[in-house]
């Protein structure tokens, strides 16, 4: 079998690891592509490719092409993959089978981190949701910072459509001084008049969310699922600096089946919380493997494999999460090679 996984994460090399280590030792050739040559898990690959700087339908078109030129069977996308969704019909006629969400409206909608927000919060009780205000010019900023300010929050922000930490930041009252200087690094702090300086170069910008700040600790849960079951929800705690732990947080796997009960995603998804007060306030859900996957493998479940069975229809065993497990990692050089990257 053929599985193509498209532009992703860099920690995608250790899924494809996974995928073929396999219990049922069947055998994968596995298709990456990537815009940039130097992507390392592109050197992972069986066969490796570049792939055009595009978006939208016309990445889509290539996507398209490039299934029915390689023969793919299994298509793992990331980038496009709401769009994808829209199309799988496409891809279905070429014989390929995609994992990702058949529900192309649930998947726009939790992309979109406010949707998501306000779906959640007038649907059946789940998540506690943070105090939010979306805004796209700088007079609104300024208005939804003093609200929260003044419900006692410290204030964040971040892009409603993004991936990770891309454009978060914490709202910070003091300027910079000779201490921030020496002593801080450049981080994800940024000073409310900077903030204004910065939002204030254009008359609009793309919808920012400015949320209460949440200083307890992040969970991932990582899920393995079909349409009809949840299989597992791996609750993976952020500890200090790269320390993970597999957490049995009752609460946490209770939100996850509650979730899935409601929603139906299947495959793989991953939902972030974060404490305040003891309280779990939703982060986003990632309908799409995380980038920290591979810790909560650790369980001892092969999420990405035990996805590309549910993809296939065939039947999965219990499944039972190892948990109190903490794991860390460490950098690893690579020599690169271009000899098969086309």
């Amino acid at each position: 079998m053929k599985i193509w996984f498209n532009r992703w994460f860099t920690t995608v090399s250790h899924y494809m690891d996974m995928i073929r280590d396999n219990e049922d030792h069947r055998k994968f050739t596995i298709y990456g592509t990537s815009p940039n040559k130097d992507a390392l898990y592109l050197q992972n690959c069986d066969k490796a490719f570049v792939e055009p700087d595009v978006s939208g339908d016309e990445y889509i078109e290539f996507c398209l092409d490039f299934c029915q030129t390689h023969g793919i069977d299994i298509f793992i996308p990331r980038k496009e993959n709401v769009l994808i969704s829209k199309r799988l019909s496409e891809f279905a006629e070429l014989g390929v089978k995609v994992l990702v969400c058949p529900d192309a409206a649930l998947m726009e909608t939790m992309d979109n981190k406010a949707a998501a927000y306000q779906t959640l919060t007038n649907g059946v009780p789940i998540f506690s949701i943070p105090d939010y205000e979306v805004v796209n010019n700088v007079d609104d900023f300024k208005l939804a910072y003093t609200l929260l300010k003044e419900k006692g929050h410290t204030v964040c922000f971040k892009p409603v459509i993004g991936e990770g930490a891309m454009g978060f930041r914490v709202i910070k009252e003091e300027r910079e001084s000779i201490h921030h200087l020496f002593h801080s690094g450049g981080g994800y702090r940024i000073s409310y008049d900077h903030a204004c300086e910065i939002l204030g170069q254009q008359e609009t910008f793309p919808d920012l969310m400015l949320l209460e700040y949440l200083d307890g600790r992040e969970y991932s849960i990582d899920c393995l699922a079909s349409q009809d079951r949840l299989y597992a929800a791996i609750p993976r705690m952020k500890g200090d600096g790269r320390v993970r732990e597999l957490v049995e947080s009752v609460e946490l796997i209770d939100i996850a089946q509650r979730f899935h009960q409601e929603y139906q995603l299947p495959f793989v998804f991953n939902i972030q919380v974060k404490y305040s007060k003891e309280v779990p306030k939703l982060l986003e859900i990632n309908p799409r493997m995380s980038g920290g996957l591979h810790f909560s493998c650790l369980s001892g479940i092969n999420i990405p494999y035990m996805a590309i069975k549910v993809l296939l229809g065939e039947e999965i065993g219990p499944v039972k999460p190892r948990f109190g497990i903490r794991a860390s990692h460490i950098e690893k050089e690579m020599i690169l090679t271009y000899g098969d990257i086309s």
